[in-house]
Order: C-alpha cells, then sequence, then structure tokens
C-alpha cells in the first residue's frame, strides 16, 4: 500500500475543476498505475434507504447520508463504514481488488461490492456513509497535480470523515494542517 493510500487530498485554491473546487478527497488506493478517490464533502439530498427503495437492500431508515464521490461512474456505489468488530466484515482477498472490504483504518473500511452492502445493511454499523461515483487518476497523474500544487495531503481520521458537515468540511481540515485558509492564494505549481 501507498503511503498516500488512506491520506486526504485536499483541494487548493488553484484547482479550477468544478468537481473538484474545495474538495476533500479520501484517497482509497494510490499505485504506480492509477490512484482512486472518494470526494467526501459534496452531499446529496438523498438518504441510503431512499436510494436503496427499488434495488432489493432493506436499508434501515434514517441510518447513513448519501454524497457524491466523484465524476467516474456515478451510477457505482461506495460505502465508507465503521467496523470495530473484526469479525463482522473480513476483508476478502487482494486488498488491490475493488470489489473486496479495503481497511482505510482501524475502524473504517470501504467497499463497491453489492454484496457486502447487503451484508452492511443487515448489520448496519453505527457510522456509514454511500457514495456515487468516485475520482480516478491515471499512472503519475496524481503525482503531477501533486507536484503542481493542485493538491494537500492531510491524515485521514475518522471523525472528519463521519462527524464533520460536508459545507465544514475543507476549511476543517485545512486549519487541522495548521493553515489559515484565507493565506491560500490561487498559485500555479512548476508545469
Amino acid at each position: 500500500m501507498s503511503e498516500l493510500t488512506s491520506q486526504l487530498l485536499v483541494a487548493m485554491p488553484q484547482l479550477d475543476d468544478p468537481n473538484f473546487r474545495r474538495a476533500v478527497v479520501l484517497l482509497v488506493h494510490h499505485s504506480s498505475g492509477g490512484s482512486f478517490g472518494i470526494v467526501l464533502n459534496r452531499a446529496l439530498d438523498l438518504t441510503i434507504s431512499e436510494l436503496m427503495q427499488n434495488s432489493g437492500i432493506a436499508w434501515p431508515a434514517g441510518i447513513g447520508s448519501v454524497g457524491w464521490g466523484g465524476p467516474v461512474q456515478p451510477e457505482r456505489g461506495w460505502v465508507v463504514f465503521t467496523d470495530d468488530r473484526p469479525t463482522m466484515i473480513q476483508p476478502a482477498g487482494d486488498e488491490d481488488d475493488e470489489d473486496d472490504v479495503a481497511t482505510l483504518l482501524q475502524g473504517v473500511r470501504v467497499t463497491g461490492s453489492l454484496e457486502m452492502l447487503r451484508t452492511v445493511a443487515s448489520h448496519p454499523p453505527a457510522e456509514v456513509r454511500l457514495f456515487l461515483g468516485y475520482a480516478g487518476w491515471g499512472a503519475e497523474q496524481l503525482e503531477g497535480e501533486l507536484a503542481e500544487g493542485a493538491w494537500l495531503t492531510a491524515p485521514m481520521r475518522r471523525e472528519i470523515v463521519f462527524d464533520v458537515a460536508a459545507d465544514d468540511m475543507w476549511e476543517h481540515v485545512v486549519r487541522g494542517l495548521g493553515i489559515d485558509p484565507t493565506a491560500l492564494v490561487p498559485a500555479r505549481g512548476i508545469h
């Protein structure tokens, strides 16, 4: 696993792509072949139980929120959830397989598997978020954006993922790095 995996990417003001303006991205996978992440701070006005109504998956009302995870495959869902019980859900096979459960941090996991979504629905954790779509980077693309100064990196913390409101997350993470958000001015890095 790369040192960037399970980190947060925080969009700098010069990142002018509207998909990532003031975005906080949870980097789920990073390798020389490419990177995959989920935008954490784009809430959708939808609950998981509403989203699941026509899926055949019974989801308890009032548990969990839905967010826009990124522009790639917006029809695909990703579930980020807490699981402090090691016997509830175990990662299956290679953690590079996007259909398995990956552990991001002690007690925080992610899955894109419909079967694992059913398992999570049958034993809903205290903290769960579902995201539609994801952010992806090709080989060396993210490294280039980091070198250009498009992103800051920050450590992932459980409370950021589950407790900080989407509208407040960017500023919260920047301040957590000891940076005053008003001090960040748009500037281009070296090309």
